[in-house]
């Protein structure tokens, strides 16, 4: 038996779950999920518990069980609580701001990098050279901040870029310390 797969996922009063033709559907005070449940995967939703049951004892099935599980457990916390990014810009003069719907980076090139803002997503500057990325979806969250980082990832020579917070990125000497 899955170790993750057989836990049941709690939730609490202001979630709702349901169950309709193999597709599991999640709505809370942040928005509404929803995802379609593998072959041979069931739910039982039960009073504010959500049970994942397997058919077979097939290796597919065991792994599709407990990544089920998962998926449904970050879909009730991000309806809930919600998920978030931070990123970092690091450069002389490099920094981000929200225009309406877009996210302008100014980031070393000669035009700023206008990114549009998908629906369901909501991006915050505290600071030019920070972001915080927001929303119910963990899976989008992250794949939005893969693509603003994309524009400029961190380089080994002297660190300019967008990198996540905290990340740690190794610097390589240049030329001059070949020798």
């Amino acid at each position: 038996m899955s170790r993750i797969g057989k836990k049941p996922v709690s939730f609490g009063s202001g979630v709702k779950v349901k169950t309709e033709n193999g597709a599991v559907y999640v709505e809370g005070s942040k928005g509404k999920l929803n995802f379609v449940l593998p072959e041979g995967i069931k739910v039982d939703c039960a009073d504010k518990s959500i049970v994942v049951t397997r058919d077979s004892e097939d290796k597919k099935f065991r792994a599709l069980h407990g990544l089920t599980r998962a998926i449904i457990n970050n879909m009730v916390i991000g309806v809930s609580r919600g998920f978030e990014k931070e990123l970092e810009i690091v450069g002389v003069g490099y920094k981000a701001q929200v225009q309406g719907k877009k996210l302008s980076l100014q980031i070393g090139r000669s035009h700023p990098v206008e990114y549009p803002i998908p629906q369901g997503i909501t991006i915050e500057t505290p600071k030019p050279t920070s972001l915080v990325i927001k929303g119910c979806d963990k899976q989008f969250v992250g794949e939005v901040a893969a693509e603003i980082r994309a524009y400029y990832p961190p380089e080994p020579y002297k660190g300019k870029g967008i990198r996540y917070k905290g990340e740690y990125v190794r610097k390589k000497a240049g030329k001059t310390g070949a020798k």
